[in-house]
């Protein structure tokens, strides 16, 4: 009878949590978070930033493509939109956020 309450004793101490290992998980945290922002964030605000500086350098005669997949040149610059030349005298009016990229070099 007195080894089971020996063995009950020892069984309970070696289940206890052992305090300390906190602080392992928050550096596990901080290092995923860390990696998320190297690989995630920080290329998709470097896009975005490359972005706002080709509209804003727009030109008269620039060769563009819409998100929504149109191809034209640039004829006019607005504020906040853009005018451009589709196909022969067709124009289109699109927002300057519309302009996904150039592709002059393509052409």
């Amino acid at each position: 009878m007195r080894m089971i309450t020996i063995l009950q004793a020892a069984g309970g101490a070696a289940a206890a949590p052992q305090a300390g290992g906190g602080g392992m998980m928050w550096i596990m945290i901080l290092a995923m978070i860390a990696i998320m922002w190297l690989f995630m964030i920080r290329p998709q605000r470097k896009q975005q930033k490359e972005l706002e500086q080709f509209r804003s350098g727009l030109q008269k005669g620039d060769k563009v493509v819409t998100v929504g997949g149109i191809y034209g040149t640039v004829d006019e610059i607005k504020d906040t939109t853009v005018l451009i030349r589709v196909d022969g005298d067709t124009k289109l009016k699109v927002s300057k956020n519309a302009i996904q990229k150039d592709f002059s070099a393509n052409a």
